[in-house]
């Protein structure tokens, strides 16, 4: 199956990603006024299906120098298994290569996920885990 990235979502695409987040225990209280505000305030990764349909998103808030925070890494629940959320790390550390540090939280299943890709733990809390990548020394 053929993907494109895209760097915004459509207003039906919005409407899926909504619908993923309810199903998620992480984010399912987000109304879709909040999710527009946050997408116009993020930088979106998103995969579509040949059909326009999302199959994949994720957002950064980044200086694109020193820090960048990757959020709500998702996959479709109908096309998980099949290696789109790691085609989905690899394009964010393409375009986040020249960051310093890349942060993102997770839960404890996705821990080795996120550690195939040098991220490191630094702290948890009951639900969550904070994790690093150092790409480069600050200086």
């Amino acid at each position: 199956m053929d993907f494109t990235w895209n760097d915004q979502l459509t207003p039906a695409q919005t409407e899926v990603l909504v619908g993923w987040y309810q199903q998620e225990w992480w984010s399912g209280g987000r109304q879709p006024k909040d999710v527009q505000r946050m997408l116009t305030h993020s930088k979106v990764v998103a995969l579509a299906g040949p059909d326009g349909q999302l199959a994949a998103f994720s957002r950064v808030v980044s200086d694109f120098t020193y820090k960048a925070l990757i959020l709500d890494v998702i996959v479709a629940p109908s096309l998980r298994g099949q290696g789109l959320g790691r085609r989905m790390m690899g394009e964010i550390l393409e375009r986040l290569k020249e960051v310093a540090h890349l942060e993102l939280y997770c839960a404890g299943g996705m821990v080795p996920f996120y550690q195939s890709f040098g991220f490191e733990v630094l702290a948890q809390s009951e639900a969550l885990f904070f994790m690093r990548k150092v790409q480069k020394a600050l200086k």
